[in-house]
This record gives structure tokens, C-alpha cells and sequence, in this order.
């Protein structure tokens, strides 16, 4: 079998080149702290870093030994060098509400925040999170306050449906309703607007009967406020695209060495390919290798079982027996890689071994760090 090319991981984050990193890959595989492990490298080599998750769960904050982060990125971290480590926890309800009060007046801003239609659009509506990932990380990138971007994505394949987001938000205000309701162009004199105002007046009896004055006046404020709303959001949601296929920026796919991890990882690399993406590598976590990997799983039980038949040594033959399930299990672990590898021979690959327990501080970081760039 081909043996991978080796991922560089330094070469990726002390390029002042690269500024944004996104780690995608299935759930439970530690994509989370892998993200947050370059984040603290990345600042430890002098960059100023955010990491970004986009995962609901807490996971980012508990890897950095914290117990919340939020929507505005809290410095965690200073080095020596001068780098930098912030962190924050995408919150979509409060990304939309950014984008109401940089978009409308403060008077419009309120009523809109306060509509029970936009309440619920900002909090439930599909594909809200990722529509507000693509609007955070192009925030981030614009404001050029840090020099490195990690975003942590979410689990499984919704962690590429960002991607999605420019495409399924063009679809969404191109529909033929959401047309009427924002069109500009004037129909005999009076605006669309007008022309739904109107309307809304000749039904105004039986609505209200039948969802009361009040339900009927919110509606109409939200739909006044729809072009506030998304107003240029689907022109920045592109450019944000363009930017995750730009030069500067480098995916990884994170999994684990297992069956169904990996598969999800071919998914990725390939799903990457199609959108021209710039796949920077693959990172396998929690690797399982032996300090005596020259005696072999069958050698190993042989012995445990020759001195279980004499009666001698039972702890040597315990000892034995575990050294030859770690045998087998780094074995499948490296079929699952080979596989892999058959399949995406170009792709560069870096293993980190498994670690004995979780990482809740900087300190776990700062090891997972130094694996990844040993790998």
C-alpha cells in the first residue's frame, strides 16, 4: 500500500497565508479539540486565533477547562510570542439580531426583534444555523481583527450544509411569495408592498375573525421587515463561499479510526471535491499503537496461554493477553486507514494517538497540539 503524505500541520499555521482553518468531520472523533488544540498552537507560533464552533454542545468550552462561551469572541489565551487565543460559541438567534440592527434603523430594529414572527424565524427557521455560521465566520474575516480563523463545525454531514447556505437562501428569497412581499418595482403607481397592504385590508374581516387583530398586525410588521431582514445577506453569503474556496483557506477533515468515521471522512473529501474546496489533509484521532508493537497479537496470546496452562504468572499472562487486544485493535485500525488511503492516495494524513482521558484545559490542548504537528 502507498503511504500517505504526511500532513504538515506547522507549515499550515505559520503561513500568514492561510486564515481560515475549517475542521469538519463526524461526530465524536474530536473534531472539537482538535480544533481548539490548533487554535492554542496556532497562538503559541505568535498568531492571533478564533476558534469558532458551530457545534450547539459545550464542548469547545469544556476543552479549554470553561464553563460557557458565547456569541463575542472571549480572549482565553496570551503567549509569550505575542499570539492570541480567543473562543466563542456561535449563538444563531443573537448572529440574526446582528444583522437587524446593522441593517435597520433602532426604531424598526425593535419592533422587528420584538415580532413573534421573527422570534420564531430567528430561532427555528431551516437551515437558520448555518445561514448565521456563513454570516459569523464573514463577520470574523471582515473585521480582520484576528489573522486566523478555526471554525468547528457541527457533527456528521450537516457540517458541510453551510456550503449549501448562499444556494438554499437564493432559493428561499427568489420564491415566487417572498417576491411579491419585497419587490421594489412599482405596479401602477403603488408599490408591491402597497398592493399586499391593500389586500391584507380586503381580508382584514375574515382574518381577524379567524386569527385575531393582533396575530394580523404582527404579520404585517414582519413582512414589511422581510427586506430589512435579508436585505445583501445572500450577496455576503456568497462572497463567504468564495472565500472557503480562496487560497487562504485549508480544511480538515478530522475522524477517527474507525469503520463508519471513516466512510464519513471519504464523504467529506469527496463532497469537498465537488465544491472545489481546498482539502488540506485528513487528521486520524485517537490512534492506538504499542510501545512493544515487535511482539505480535498472536505471539502474545500464545504466550499468555502457555503460561495459563502451567499455572504460572498470572499477571504476565493477564499483561500478555491486553498487549494482544491492543495488537488486534491497532490492526483493524489500520485496515480502516488502508482503505482510506486506496481510495484518496493524495490526500496527506496525520495520526494522533489516543490519549488516556479527556482534555479539559490548556494544558491536554497543548499536547494534542504537539501530536498533531509530530504526526
Amino acid at each position: 500500500m502507498k503511504k500517505p503524505a504526511r500532513l504538515d500541520i506547522d507549515a499550515i499555521l505559520d503561513d500568514p497565508g492561510t486564515r481560515i482553518i475549517v475542521c469538519c468531520g463526524a461526530g465524536g472523533v474530536g473534531k472539537t479539540t482538535t480544533a481548539a488544540a490548533l487554535g492554542l498552537r496556532a497562538a503559541e507560533r505568535g498568531r492571533c486565533a478564533v476558534v469558532l464552533t458551530v457545534d450547539p454542545a459545550r464542548r469547545l468550552a469544556q476543552s479549554m477547562g470553561l464553563s460557557e462561551l458565547d456569541n463575542t469572541p472571549r480572549l482565553i489565551h496570551e503567549s509569550e510570542d505575542g499570539g492570541q487565543l480567543f473562543a466563542m460559541m456561535l449563538d444563531m438567534k443573537r448572529t440574526f439580531d446582528e444583522i437587524i440592527e446593522a441593517h435597520a434603523d433602532p426604531e424598526r430594529a425593535g419592533q422587528i426583534l420584538s415580532n413573534p414572527f421573527y422570534q420564531s424565524l430567528s430561532s427555528s427557521f431551516a437551515g437558520t444555523q448555518e445561514y448565521m455560521a456563513m454570516e459569523k465566520l464573514g463577520q470574523l474575516r471582515r473585521s480582520d481583527e484576528w489573522d486566523l480563523i478555526v471554525v468547528d463545525t457541527p457533527p456528521s454531514r450537516s457540517a458541510l450544509d453551510f456550503l449549501d447556505a448562499p444556494e438554499r437562501l437564493g432559493r428561499f428569497l427568489d420564491g415566487r411569495f417572498i417576491r411579491l412581499l419585497t419587490a421594489p418595482a412599482k405596479v401602477g403607481g403603488r408599490s408591491a408592498f402597497k398592493l399586499l397592504n391593500a389586500g391584507f385590508g380586503l381580508m382584514a374581516g375574515a382574518l381577524t375573525k379567524l386569527l385575531g387583530a393582533q396575530v394580523i398586525k404582527d404579520l404585517q410588521t414582519f413582512v414589511s421587515a422581510l427586506d430589512a431582514v435579508f436585505g445583501g445577506f445572500r450577496q455576503r453569503a456568497e462572497m463567504t463561499y468564495q472565500l472557503l474556496q480562496a487560497p487562504g483557506t485549508a480544511f480538515l477533515v478530522v475522524a477517527a479510526p474507525e469503520r463508519d468515521a471513516m466512510r464519513e471522512a471519504s464523504y467529506f473529501v469527496e463532497r469537498l471535491a465537488e465544491e472545489r474546496m481546498p482539502l488540506a489533509g485528513l487528521v486520524v484521532n485517537r490512534v492506538h499503537t504499542s510501545p512493544a508493537a515487535a511482539l505480535s497479537a498472536a505471539r502474545s496470546a500464545a504466550a499468555a496461554e502457555d503460561l495459563e496452562s502451567k499455572g504460572e504468572h498470572e499477571l504476565t499472562a493477564a499483561v500478555l493477553r491486553l498487549h494482544a487486544g491492543r495488537m488486534q485493535l491497532a490492526a483493524r485500525e489500520n485496515r480502516e486507514r488502508e482503505h482510506f488511503v486506496t481510495a484518496h492516495p493524495t490526500v496527506p494524513m496525520a495520526k494522533v494517538r489516543a490519549m488516556s482521558e479527556d482534555v479539559h484545559d490548556l494544558t491536554g490542548l497543548r499536547q494534542i497540539g504537539e501530536l498533531l504537528a509530530s504526526a
